[in-house]
């Protein structure tokens, strides 16, 4: 499996974890020597949810093919997403704690709409999959518990710091790029652009013999010669050539400040510097209060067999509920 390949699989994977998952699902590096202070504690019934849920979900996208898809180190899909799902359950367990610690809890109002949810999906399931699965309502209030108060707690612990994001910081923009090697062909588009009425794409198509990319710029993207003449243009105005590791570009600004794309840019950087945020404090507890489920429990974990398993809404109905949460 090629790596794209491999990113756009976990991409369906975290987007249904919430923040703190983003980067938590990765997984985690043991110190050599390290002790393992906590067992997770969920059952197998538990853990068979979420592990089903996942297989259902990738099942309706691509098929039971998907598990045998082979990833760049010889390992098949299916082991890796198991993998994945048994760190997903590792680190909510690591979260509790965590809130615990911090004497982070759910509210008599946040406790009644949780069960609201864990009723309403236990009552989606049918009396076959009870009885395979062997879960109960109160093994899914437990889940649904554990995966808000591990949302929670990111909240909480970021609550007051610093992480505003600036309209400058986040500004997208949208340009034509005219890209040469060719030092002689980037003076003579500009030479072209400066008499009027030019039109930047038929001289840069007459000129190179292609025709400019056009696509949305934000700061961070390019090399900083390139960024700088872009984020000073307004609408219509053309950039002289800009040199850049060999390469000559020409720049037309089609529309200096995209209100959607800056406002939703805005919202990864915020999402990004709360990410890091947490996980300094995260990191530290989970250096101290290493949880883990041993390999005798995982075992029992199979995407095999349940072919009468068919839920898949287990964060669907979650999200429904609570959406981005908000404290």
């Amino acid at each position: 499996m090629r790596k794209e390949d491999r990113r756009k699989y976990i991409g369906i994977l975290t987007a249904v974890l919430l923040v703190f998952f983003a980067w938590g699902c990765s997984k985690k590096e043991v110190p050599s020597g390290a002790e393992t202070l906590e067992t997770v504690g969920y059952t197998r019934s538990q853990m068979m949810v979420i592990a089903l849920t996942e297989r259902n979900r990738y099942e309706q996208v691509y098929t039971d093919r998907i598990w045998d898809a082979i990833m760049e180190d010889g390992d098949t899909f299916g082991r890796y997403l198991l993998g994945q799902v048994r760190t997903f359950l590792e680190n909510m367990k690591t979260m509790t704690l965590l809130a615990k610690d911090r004497e982070i809890s759910l509210s008599s109002g946040e406790s009644d709409r949780v069960r609201r949810v864990a009723r309403n999906y236990y009552s989606s399931l049918s009396r076959s999959e009870i009885e395979y699965l062997g879960i109960s309502e109160e093994d899914i209030v437990t889940l649904y518990e554990d995966y808000y108060i591990a949302n929670k707690v990111v909240e909480v612990l970021t609550e007051g710091l610093d992480l505003e994001v600036s309209d400058s910081e986040a500004k997208v923009i949208t340009i034509r790029l005219a890209e040469t090697g060719d030092r002689v062909r980037a003076e003579t588009i500009y030479g072209r652009m400066m008499e009027e009425g030019s039109d930047f794409s038929a001289v840069v198509r007459d000129v190179t013999g292609a025709s400019p990319q056009e696509r949305k710029l934000w700061r961070g993207e390019e090399p900083e010669a390139l960024e700088e003449a872009a984020f000073n243009l307004a609408s219509g105005e053309i950039s002289p050539v800009v040199e850049s590791d060999g390469m000559y570009y020409i720049i037309q600004c089609v529309n200096d400040y995209e209100m959607d794309a800056t406002r939703e840019r805005k919202t990864q950087i915020y999402k990004e510097r709360k990410n890091w945020a947490f996980q300094q404090i995260y990191g530290q507890f989970e250096n101290e209060h290493r949880v883990s489920i041993s390999d005798e429990e995982w075992s029992q974990v199979t995407f095999e067999g349940g072919e009468q398993v068919v839920t898949s809404d287990f964060f669907e109905l979650y999200q429904e509920e609570f959406g981005s949460q908000s404290y």
